[in-house]
């Protein structure tokens, strides 16, 4: 197998003033997969500290906060991670055709590199801004550096509307469903398969959970001009003992993605409605509240105006229900396709690189 290219060496600094593909570009060639950011956050800590003299800056960990104290009647909030899932021999960066290719190109330094510029060129901006590059978001929720920051510095995440630079396509993604996964259990009696008059088919059980699910109609929602669409799905099915046994005890997974105008319990509970009068047992396994995208805000509403209205809703969950949670308005913007996240061939179309930075400048100078 042939050996990944290695990551080249720069002589000089993190340039928060360059263009922010080339920029893109360098912090993708700083590896940084989850648990592994001290360099990339030491970078930027120092090209902060260097190049936006008008920001407080601390550390957190692998992760860096920075921030204006201007007065002004609003802040916003930018926020990404520096993390990317581990390489699969697509670094160093690679820009071919307009499109910059590499590990962490779309998921998420396309976006981290637009908010470095934009702080660092954006000296008096009509908002207060504050910029938080966190770490671990890409691992278990637990680890997430938000969840730290919020539990050590949480003045530092208090603003009137919240933007993660996640990719979005170049649209603004409001809020975003919430995630309830249940496990629905069905019991029966074994048996021998020979003499299958004896037992109580456990799998055989789970035939009307499944044809429940199949009939489910999903809700659509409209919420701040935003169209949630749920669904209901079954995920994974267990059951069985041997070639020859009636199986007492069989389960599927469900997973109900939910419209943030729906709370975890109420989640639940709509669950519970879709599978009444069934002989099964349900628990719930997990779960993840939805953020409402709260744009009719005045900070919120200014930065749908400024993206010319182009606003749609997110399907999926991401960190903005932290912020929503907090009862801040919260969307994802950023460049890059977010079906791109995550691949061997994962890629940023650069022009979106350009648009959302002129967008972003264009709101925060406004």
């Amino acid at each position: 197998m042939a050996s990944s290219p290695a990551p080249r060496v720069r002589d000089t600094a993190l340039d928060l003033r360059a263009d922010p593909i080339e920029l893109t570009a360098v912090l993708v060639d700083i590896p940084s997969e989850s648990r592994h950011e001290q360099r990339i956050t030491d970078e930027i800590e120092a090209a902060l500290r260097a190049q936006a003299p008008a920001y407080e800056v601390v550390r957190s960990g692998n992760a860096v906060l920075a921030r204006t104290n201007l007065g002004r009647p609003s802040r916003v909030l930018l926020a990404g991670h520096v993390d990317t899932v581990p390489a699969a021999d697509n670094v160093p960066s690679r820009l071919v055709d307009g499109q910059l290719w590499g590990c962490g190109t779309s998921d998420m330094k396309a976006g981290d590199a637009v908010f470095l510029h934009l702080v660092a060129t954006v000296p008096a901006p009509s908002h207060d801004v504050t910029l938080v590059m966190y770490d671990c978001e890409e691992i278990e929720s637990s680890a997430n550096g938000l969840g730290r920051i919020e539990r050590e510095l949480p003045d530092w995440l208090q603003a009137d509307v919240a933007i993660l630079g996640e990719p979005s396509g170049g649209f603004i993604e409001a809020g975003c469903q919430g995630t309830i996964r249940l496990v629905v259990r069905t019991s029966g009696t074994r048996a021998h398969s020979a003499r299958s008059w004896l037992g109580d088919n456990a799998i055989h059980k789970l035939g009307a959970v499944l044809d429940r699910l199949s009939a489910y109609r999903p809700r659509s929602v409209d919420i701040d001009g935003c169209t949630y669409r749920e669904g209901l799905s079954a995920v994974r099915i267990e059951g069985g003992i041997a070639g020859n046994v009636i199986p007492d005890a069989a389960s599927v997974t469900v997973n109900f993605r939910f419209a943030p105008d729906r709370s975890v319990d109420e989640a639940t509970a709509h669950v519970h409605e879709v599978l009444d009068g069934l002989d099964v047992d349900v628990e719930r396994t997990d779960a993840a509240p939805g953020a409402l995208p709260g744009l009719a805000k005045p900070a919120a509403a200014a930065l749908v105006r400024a993206a010319g209205g182009q606003v749609r809703a997110k399907y999926g969950w991401t960190d903005v229900a932290r912020f929503a949670a907090l009862g801040i308005p919260a969307v994802n913007y950023g460049p890059g396709d977010p079906n791109m996240a995550h691949r061997v061939d994962e890629r940023v179309d650069v022009a979106q690189i350009t648009a959302v930075t002129d967008m972003l400048r264009s709101y925060l100078v406004d």
